[in-house]
Order: structure tokens, then sequence, then C-alpha cells
């Protein structure tokens, strides 16, 4: 029963580790660290992942820096109260990680796959350019009762097709993580810098059921 839920939130990323090891939590005595992803895109900029990862899959006190690593786990979300309200957080859970000596071509370095539910009402535009763009917000079941709510944006023909989703639709997804940056104002007179994670869908599908 688990495993079959595992299925339906699968990420992978391959990139170099540009922080070092920050506490987050303990459970039953298993220390959870967060630590920064540099993942290369197509384009020659790069998104900046967050990874939540045990004490027991990596030696925690060590700094690697510099080092390339390839990720697999689960996209995930919890809300963290902040500023009297919450705020969804978004980090990639490790399962399994390797050490790389060098970035191949033919290992994708930025995939994932979702298998959820749609919680809002998809929100379709278009840019001043033109381009179409709908965001969904997509809720995917996890064991022991609990889900995680990933922010997705589709493009062009999938952004029109995201447009008839209602509340409750069962859809697919694939594609990549993307991080944003985006500017938070606070009150009248402050502004914030922050950082959106989404998923940038590239291929996308309707559940019946």
């Amino acid at each position: 029963m688990t495993d079959k839920i595992i299925e339906n939130n699968q990420a992978s990323i391959m990139g170099e580790i540009v922080s070092g090891f920050v506490f987050s939590h303990e459970v039953y005595g298993e220390g959870f660290y967060m630590v920064d992803i540099s993942v290369k895109r197509l384009s020659d900029s790069y998104d900046i992942i967050p990874v939540m990862i045990s004490e027991r899959l990596i030696h925690v006190t060590q700094d690697y820096r510099g080092e390339l690593i390839q990720i697999f786990g689960q996209f995930r979300s919890y809300n963290r109260h902040e500023e009297k309200k919450n705020r969804l957080v978004l980090s990639i859970f490790a399962r399994e990680i390797n050490f790389v000596e060098e970035e191949s071509d033919k290992v994708k370095s930025n995939q994932i796959f979702l298998d959820g539910y749609i919680c809002k009402n998809p929100v379709y535009r278009r840019t001043p350019l033109g381009r179409e763009i709908a965001d969904m917000l997509l809720a995917v079941n996890r064991p022991y009762g609990k889900s995680d709510y990933i922010p997705c944006i589709c493009w062009g023909r999938n952004a029109r097709f995201a447009s008839n989703f209602q509340v409750g639709d069962h859809v697919q997804v694939w594609g990549r993580i993307q991080s944003r940056e985006y500017v938070k104002k606070l009150d009248e007179e402050t502004t914030q810098k922050r950082i959106a994670y989404e998923v940038s869908v590239s291929k996308l599908e309707h559940l019946e059921g």
C-alpha cells in the first residue's frame, strides 16, 4: 500500500551542492537537514532547489559544497506559520542519493511525475506577449492521510487544456521543478525578495474518476 502511494510522487534531480546542511527537525531520533542543490536548465541558467535529507543518508557534519549529487525522492509541502499566516514551503524529500563524477547529457537532471487531484480552480491568463499560462494547485496523497500541495504551471496548449479542469479532477503531470524569485509586499513600505517553487509541466493527462 505504501509503495503504491509513493509511486504518485516521483522526483529526481542532479546538480551541485551549494550550501551547508541546516537542521530542520527530528523524528523518532532521526535528524533531517536542509541543503540547496543548483540544477542546470537548458538555457544556461540554474534552479536552486531545497532538499530535505536524513542524517542516515549523508554525513551532515561535512561540507560537500561543489560536489555533484543525484537525488531521488518526492516533492513535498508543509505549512509554516509566519506573519500571522500559513506559508506553503516546498522541498524534495530525499529517499536515495548518489554522488556523481560528472553531469551526463544522457541523464535528465530535473524531472518529476505527480498523480493527484485539482484542489483549486486553475487560473488561466495570457502574458503581455500573448503566451498562454495556467496555474494549478495539485493535492498529491501520501501515507497516513497526509497530502502534499504542489503548485504547477502549464504553458500553451497544456494551459488551454488545464483551464477546463475543476476542483476534484484527477490528473497526472510530468515536468521539472523550477525556482522563481518574486517580491513580496509586507506592508506599505517594506518588500522582501522570496523564492517560489513550482512544477513546470511538459505533459498533462486528465483521468476519469
